[in-house]
């Protein structure tokens, strides 16, 4: 079954041009059997798909619910939990990665670093998390080791992270544009219907067939030298929303997780033991 697992679709992410209509129809013209929107921070696109074309319209093809959530200290994370968990804290970014991590995990869920070896902040392998504590993949379920609008060198670093850690790898063409929709695949070896059915091949460490061509119209290319710009804007972009999130994911956290995950990190810097899954 072929798959892009990492989607965002105006309905959901402001900086996407393609329409999740349209994304399906782009993505069955190039053979694509499924999609998990991954928009940023929220549900939105999902839930449009749900709401007006669910049952209507491309009754054979599989949309799958999924987020890319923006840590506060480890960049972005694609993560899909199973049907029927509704968690509005996973609309609320600004969590340390491996609080994340815990209560993705004690959800049923599963999460991996979009794009790890990307750009600073926003990609695991260049964040102040994985230089203090590197031992956080362990704990990841799967990573993205193609994403076409990363360089080869970049995906090539992703890939051999995952090999390093025994992790599944995913690809994703990341599209925000209609001529990018569908650049990047992974191959399932079994069908899927539901998140639960894919989550569970990820357990079982089934082995996904990854891969596609680069697309070279991202922001970041056009901007040249420049795109630092847009990498510190980021930085101040999640900095302050993470800041203005903070009471409302307390809040969240206490209602909807009454159970309050542990940090590892934190367990690590005071010197104690604690087993990394």
């Amino acid at each position: 079954m072929k798959i892009d697992m990492h989607c965002h679709v105006k309905e959901g992410s402001i900086d996407s041009r393609v329409g999740i209509e349209e994304y399906i129809t782009i993505l069955k013209e190039k053979g694509f059997q499924g999609m998990v929107v991954t928009d940023h921070n929220t549900y939105n696109g999902y839930r449009y798909w749900k709401q007006n074309i669910k049952g209507k319209k491309h009754t054979d093809f599989v949309v799958l619910k999924g987020i890319e959530y923006d840590t506060r200290d480890a960049g972005h994370m694609l993560v899909i939990m199973p049907e029927g968990v509704k968690m509005r804290l996973m609309e609320m970014r600004g969590m340390r990665a491996p609080v994340l991590v815990d209560l993705v995990h004690r959800n049923g869920g599963i999460v991996g670093p979009a794009h790890p070896c990307g750009e600073k902040y926003q990609s695991f392998m260049n964040t102040k998390c994985y230089r203090e504590f590197p031992e956080l993949a362990k704990r990841f379920d799967f990573i993205e080791g193609f994403n076409c609008c990363e360089s080869p060198e970049s995906n090539a670093e992703a890939e051999r992270m995952a090999r390093l850690y025994g992790k599944i790898m995913v690809g994703g063409s990341d599209s925000h544009k209609p001529n990018c929709v569908g650049r990047a695949y992974t191959i399932l070896p079994e069908p899927v219907t539901c998140e639960t059915e894919l989550i569970s091949l990820v357990h079982r460490q089934k082995e996904f067939e990854i891969g596609g061509e680069y697309y070279a119209g991202t922001t970041k290319e056009k901007m040249g030298k420049v795109k630092n710009v847009l990498t510190y804007s980021f930085w101040v972009y999640n900095k302050w929303g993470e800041l203005l999130r903070r009471h409302g994911r307390k809040e969240k956290m206490e209602t909807e997780h009454p159970v309050i995950p542990v940090d590892p990190i934190e367990f690590y810097l005071m010197g104690k033991n604690f087993p990394v899954k």
